[in-house]
């Protein structure tokens, strides 16, 4: 039970840190969005030995962070959450590539930036503000409504388990989890329960005259501070990307060492 009480707590944090109020928070979700979409595409670009030059990259989520005051620690706890994955990706490079070390630290370094470049974008804009900036930039509410949807009725789902769970516990005491013979009608139980509640809920929303399109959002337009830090970054995206940044300093301080 607490394991299931933190899973909905864990789901709803992001949402929640979403809702601050700093410079960051501020900014118009399309800026944040686009500036998240050129970083992602730089970072994915480099080439597969690449290390050095990706370093320059971990400024943004960094900066963002800082003056955002996010929480540290749950934004790597859930980058860990991911990193198994890319493990069991890139694991396998150093048996078929000469240099299949260096390609896996480099896997692991790109995976780590984009994916904790998303977070924090998630923590600073919500995901009604992200559903406005891709509806603004003309991606189809078909999309957005599953987006939506899916990451908000995920909790309710969690929250079903949590009532079975304990009922469960509740007519079985002294059994710690629930048995393997049982596990079969649980699950089953669990999904009848979870396209009842689905139908409820979307008969509520139709009710609320939902047709297709989710309205939680608002429209507002970019300001010149928006359009200042989209800019900004980008430029430092695509300088960082073009040129090797940490080896420009490394031949200067040498040339100065020397002099």
């Amino acid at each position: 039970m607490p394991k299931i009480a933190d899973s909905i707590y864990n789901i709803r944090l992001l949402d929640d840190l979403a809702r601050k109020n700093t410079a960051i928070h501020r900014l118009h979700p399309v800026s944040k969005l686009l500036a998240t979409i050129v970083y992602v595409i730089a970072v994915v670009s480099f080439h597969r030995y690449e290390i050095v030059g990706l370093l320059p990259f971990v400024f943004y989520p960094l900066v963002l962070i800082l003056l955002a005051e996010l929480p540290v620690m749950p934004i790597l706890k859930r980058l860990l959450w991911v990193e198994p994955l890319i493990i069991g990706i890139g694991i396998l490079n150093p048996l078929f590539d000469p240099k299949g070390w260096i390609t896996f630290a480099s896997i692991m370094i790109k995976s780590g930036l984009t994916v904790t470049a998303c977070l924090v974008l998630v923590s600073t804009t919500g995901l009604d503000k992200i559903a406005q900036a891709l509806r603004t930039l003309k991606v189809p509410s078909l999309f957005v409504l599953q987006l939506l949807l899916t990451f908000r009725y995920l909790a309710v789902l969690i929250e079903e388990l949590a009532r079975m769970a304990r009922a469960y516990t509740l007519r079985a005491p002294r059994q710690r989890g629930v048995r393997l013979k049982d596990g079969g009608p649980f699950v089953g139980q669990l999904l009848l329960r979870a396209f009842d509640r689905a139908q409820r809920v979307y008969e509520a929303m139709k009710l609320r005259g939902f047709h297709g399109e989710y309205h939680a959002y608002g429209k507002s337009k970019m300001t010149r501070k928006d359009i200042l830090f989209l800019l900004a970054w980008s430029l430092f995206f695509m300088t960082a990307r073009i040129l090797n940044i940490p080896a420009l300093f490394g031949l200067l301080f040498e040339g100065g060492s020397r002099g």
